[in-house]
């Protein structure tokens, strides 16, 4: 029950409002009662799904409403796992608070189907049950699993990745927590390594997960990371910035350290533009397409939600091929490179660094 309250609360965290924690000593102990179990529809029903239906649902899932000891808002997430799976790598396809009924969409029953592993236009077998949990944790989940059939298409990728932003007044959003919050470049080899080289303003910073949410977070001092799980966690420190200027950050979530280091290369060739280029892209290797440029930093570019279909892209600046940057990883990279990046089929959400050619590639975008 630990593993799966760990891989899932950063989901179902929906209520967190603010990032200093509540007076956690004047709480009342909460437990769990009645454990959900899934009502509707009965195993061994089929699914064949089309992309054309992708916003369509295709099946409303039924629950018994869980109880506890005090009343308290209920979150409730639908868990979907391979057939026979422990749930310890479930993947959550619907999150509702206090309702025990949820449309699961056809776009997101196939997502779930992609990334537990199922290959497209091929039916594959899957267990779902459903977590409750409260504020602060308490999760409870089915017992007893329902079993369906899902053949999934090909229209989303893969992506089984984690994403860090920037919040705090030396940063781009300050200390709002969904305002064009600046994220951090996932290092390709290693999923748990995050880096950001450019511009702070001398103030305080930390590390959110999902914009809009103070949970999960990340804070720290003297190197080592602390985690914010949930709203009960005590509030971890704000890392300083002394001075305004360029820093290279770096974090590692699975070792909770981190360095922060004054940025020593160059940060004067500023582009009038930088955009993508390639097979990949709508206009192909004839012409780029622009991305838009930060005005607290310049040397950061972001492209909002973009069709790429399955090839090859770069990133080249001022519409000539004087300067440009490729890599050989797909969804992220960490150095500039003469290679092409590889592109599947998806929309994305794009982030490059002109500093030192990271970019950050989000696919699956709405």
């Amino acid at each position: 029950m630990e593993n799966i309250y760990k891989i899932f609360f950063a989901f179902i965290s929906v209520l967190a409002i603010s990032c200093n924690g509540d007076d956690v000593e004047n709480r009342p102990v909460v437990q769990g009662i009645t454990i959900p179990e899934i009502t509707a529809p009965q195993s061994g029903k089929q699914y064949v799904l089309k992309e054309d239906n992708a916003t369509t649902v295709a099946e409303k899932f039924v629950w018994n409403a869980a109880t506890y000891t005090h009343d308290v808002v209920v979150n409730y997430t639908l868990l979907m796992d391979k057939k026979g799976g422990d749930f310890t790598k479930a993947k959550p396809i619907a999150i509702t608070s206090n309702v025990t009924e949820v449309g699961v969409l056809v776009k997101d029953l196939n997502q779930g189907a992609i990334d537990l592993g199922a290959p497209a236009e091929v039916a594959s077998m899957f267990d779902v049950k459903v977590m409750s949990s409260v504020s602060g944790g308490v999760p409870m989940i089915s017992k007893t699993p329902i079993t369906i059939t899902v053949t999934p298409y090909t229209g989303r990728v893969k992506y089984d990745f984690v994403e860090w932003y920037f919040v705090g007044d030396a940063t781009v959003s300050g200390w709002d927590n969904n305002k064009g919050n600046q994220i951090l470049f996932r290092n390709p080899t290693n999923a748990n390594e995050y880096v950001f080289t450019g511009f702070f303003k001398k103030g305080y910073f930390k590390m959110i997960s999902h914009l809009g949410s103070w949970t999960p977070m990340y804070g720290g001092a003297n190197g080592s990371l602390v985690y914010r799980g949930t709203d009960a966690d005590p509030d971890p420190a704000s890392i300083e910035i002394t001075a305004d200027g360029y820093y290279t950050f770096k974090m590692d979530v699975q070792k909770l350290t981190y360095t922060l280091v004054p940025f020593t290369g160059t940060t004067t060739s500023i582009y009038t533009t930088v955009g993508i280029i390639g097979s990949a892209t709508s206009k192909g290797w004839d012409a780029s397409t622009p991305m838009i440029n930060s005005s607290f930093d310049k040397h950061q570019w972001k492209l909002g939600i973009t069709p790429l279909i399955d090839g090859e892209m770069k990133f080249r600046a001022d519409d000539k091929w004087d300067v440009s940057w490729g890599g050989s990883t797909a969804f992220s990279g960490i150095v500039a490179s003469g290679a092409n990046i590889p592109v599947a089929k998806s929309k994305y959400l794009i982030y490059f660094n002109d500093l030192n050619g990271n970019y950050i590639m989000i696919p699956n975008q709405e």
